[in-house]
């Protein structure tokens, strides 16, 4: 199967430092893709270069077979390729509605006029946003300011939010920051369902249990470095990731967390 996203030796340096250093990754459509690492890997570098917001990378990044240099962030996110941010950027005053419907409709100076010609377009977009509410469980939080909601709960937001531009990747930096136990197996169990969508999954997260249950592949980043990748198994077992990444000690509980969220996801536990 083809990639739907892939990069080839991309490279992000600031001065002398080499934030990202030669990173070949690949991403299959219809499938859910992991990265990994410790804090400052280079990981939110990655995600930041892939949709535009560095322009310090050289090497190769296609989405969709479409080389993507010198393409804005907001034309990748036309393509298909939207992304999350760590700190959220919901608008606080807003209802969550009010939030997706933001994302859901693509602005332009004769936006009013098409609404006026053409009223079933509001409609479609309407629609969007209902699907993307209705899928991540978010219905009776609908007229809600973000504002009043959980962690969690604002965290499913910022997913849904995403989703409501109907994307063909969808780029997660860090879902899982800040959640519980219980919260993170139900996000795992959200992405699992939005693969269903036609919509594939590129999930960047510090939640091992998280990643190792819900991805199919994942890569390893390490000072810039991709040192592993290979299925949820492979990645659980591989020593240089324990010692990297975890440490050995830590590395065989954060792997046992795995599977077993990986069994409670599947029905097992």
């Amino acid at each position: 199967m083809s990639a739907l996203l892939e990069t080839n030796e991309l490279t992000v340096s600031y001065g002398g430092l080499h934030a990202n250093s030669n990173v070949n990754i690949k991403a299959e459509k219809g499938k859910l893709t992991g990265l990994i690492g410790p804090n400052g890997a280079g990981k939110t570098t990655f995600i930041d270069a892939i949709t535009g917001f560095t322009n310090v990378s050289s090497g190769r990044a296609e989405f969709n077979g479409n080389d993507l240099a010198g393409v804005l962030p907001s034309d990748r996110a036309k393509q298909g390729l939207v992304r999350t941010f760590q700190s959220l950027e919901l608008f606080e005053d807003l209802t969550v509605w009010d939030n997706l419907i933001v994302m859901a409709e693509e602005t332009k100076w004769w936006s009013f006029l098409a609404d006026i010609v053409k009223p079933n377009r509001v409609l479609g977009i309407e629609e969007q946003a209902e699907w993307a509410l209705n899928l991540l469980g978010l219905g009776e939080h609908r007229d809600k300011l973000t504002l009043d909601l959980s962690h969690g709960q604002r965290k499913l937001v910022s997913v849904a939010r995403a989703l409501a531009a109907k994307p063909s990747m969808l780029l997660l930096d860090e879902p899982a920051a800040g959640l519980d136990t219980v919260e993170s197996q139900q996000l795992g169990k959200h992405l699992r369902e939005i693969l269903k969508q036609d919509i594939s999954i590129f999930l960047i997260d510090h939640d091992m249990g998280l990643v190792l249950s819900v991805c199919d592949y994942i890569y390893v980043l390490d000072f810039g470095k991709i040192i592993a990748e290979g299925t949820p198994e492979e990645v659980r077992n591989n020593p240089e990731v324990k010692r990297a990444y975890l440490g050995e000690t830590a590395g065989e509980m954060q792997a046992e967390g795995g599977a077993a969220a990986a069994r409670t996801l599947s029905g097992e536990g």
